[in-house]
């Protein structure tokens, strides 16, 4: 079943498809670079700033989701070492080729997004535009649903306590249903989000230290196998581009996220400077993907069996990164379209946002709506905007050279008081 969600078939427009991800791709880094040397030193503050640490637990919660757990054995590593079946993976290791379909230089999507939202939409106001916001929020809800199902259709392979392994049998969707119900209700107070998200952050190191000592590395073996990241960095230009179909889904999954996470992630920046944002999101949230991988390839290539707490470990915590996601997301949308459990009340608020997010989850899982189309759509957002941009605000954006001005006041008085 989880091959019909990742891969799927070739269809009509698959090379269109190709051609669209590699231009928004080359078109994202190259606003990176301009951003970057053009406001190297602009101080970067959200609404709502927060410590470094916190932020980046923020991010790394929001911007990730249950995949990062669930996809590595029982899927990724395998297919990445089958070069007889798919020959443009043999020039470097499994690892690199996971670290590099999750960590490090994909990350400057969030970082182009965080950065416009915190300093250069309060100035254009783009995505203010009703109908771009509309866009904007099918977008968001869209790929909450999207979570949701890879949730459903990958949680029989770790609950195998429960099911056959591979069937979705109906306790999960119940599972499901809960995960998005307490997600709903997590997003009604942002204290909650931030939580949850520090405290997912804490409960993921510690699988982490778990899965180690009971695969008995040591700290050497932790380093040879590690080692194998170098096969990303020695090839970072290898995966700009898309690779395979399966490669081209995840650049169309990151692009999917960016401009939500973007947009939620940005009201709590601190107060770096540009370039420390783009060095912060690049290098912090890859440390423990960087870790986290180099633990379960250990696992793979030594065929280590995984136990029912394993199994029970992995999947809580999966459950956590989703109500993380979905909880961040929520409340994103719901403040977008003024939905919010203040105008409506909490109990209707929680049960409304569940029952249409369950609703598109399953037509997820049907394969009804693909992510590639929402990855599409943020592509044509991007363009959109910056068409925008150059003909009506290009000379208010060049004049920038600090955040605006509420944010600094605000992120001046939090200082004094400190």
């Amino acid at each position: 079943m989880a091959r019909v969600i990742l891969r799927e078939e070739p269809i009509n427009g698959e090379d269109l498809m190709t051609l669209l991800i590699s231009f928004g791709i080359l078109l994202a880094f190259a606003l990176v670079i301009f951003c970057t040397v053009k406001w190297w030193n602009v101080s970067v503050v959200g609404v709502t700033p927060v410590p470094l640490f916190t932020f980046v637990a923020i991010l790394f919660t929001s911007g990730l989701d249950v995949g990062l757990i669930m996809f590595p054995l029982a899927w990724d590593f395998p297919l990445y070492a089958d070069t007889a079946t798919e020959p443009a993976y043999g020039f470097t290791n499994p690892l690199a080729l996971e670290f590099g379909f999750w960590g490090f230089l994909i990350w400057g999507f969030y970082f182009l997004t965080t950065f416009y939202f915190c300093v250069i939409e309060p100035r254009v106001k783009f995505f203010e535009i009703p109908l771009v916001k509309l866009i904007n929020n099918i977008v968001i809800i869209g790929t909450c649903a999207f979570t949701g199902a890879l949730f459903l259709v990958y949680l029989p392979y770790y609950a195998t306590f429960i099911g056959d392994g591979e069937t979705v049998i109906p306790a999960f969707y119940v599972v499901t249903f809960l995960v998005i119900l307490f997600a709903a209700f997590s997003s009604t107070d942002i204290k909650y989000v931030r939580i949850l998200s520090v405290g997912s952050t804490a409960l993921f190191l510690t699988l982490i230290l778990g899965m180690w000592a009971y695969a008995g590395m040591g700290f050497g073996e932790f380093l040879g196998t590690a080692s194998n990241i170098g096969g990303y960095f020695a090839n970072i230009h290898k995966f700009v581009l898309p690779l395979t179909e399966y490669h081209e889904f995840y650049l169309f999954w990151w692009f999917a996220w960016s401009i939500m996470i973007g947009q939620f992630t940005s009201r709590f920046v601190g107060g770096l400077k540009t370039w420390q944002v783009l060095a912060a999101l690049l290098i912090f949230p890859s440390i423990p993907l960087g870790i986290w991988f180099s633990v379960l390839y250990y696992y793979h290539l030594n065929v280590i069996a995984t136990t029912t707490m394993i199994n029970v470990s992995m999947a809580v915590v999966g459950i956590i990164f989703v109500i993380n996601s979905f909880d961040s997301l929520i409340r994103l949308y719901t403040d977008n379209l003024n939905l919010t459990a203040k105008r409506f009340g909490t109990v209707p608020y929680v049960i409304g946002n569940a029952a249409v997010l369950f609703a598109l989850t399953l037509a997820f899982q049907s394969q009804w709506l693909q992510i590639q189309w929402i990855g599409a759509v943020v592509i044509g957002l991007y363009v959109a905007c910056l068409i925008y941009i150059v003909a009506t605000k290009r000379s208010e954006v060049m004049a920038i050279t600090a955040s605006p001005e509420e944010n600094t006041l605000d992120f001046d008085k939090i200082e004094a008081v400190h």
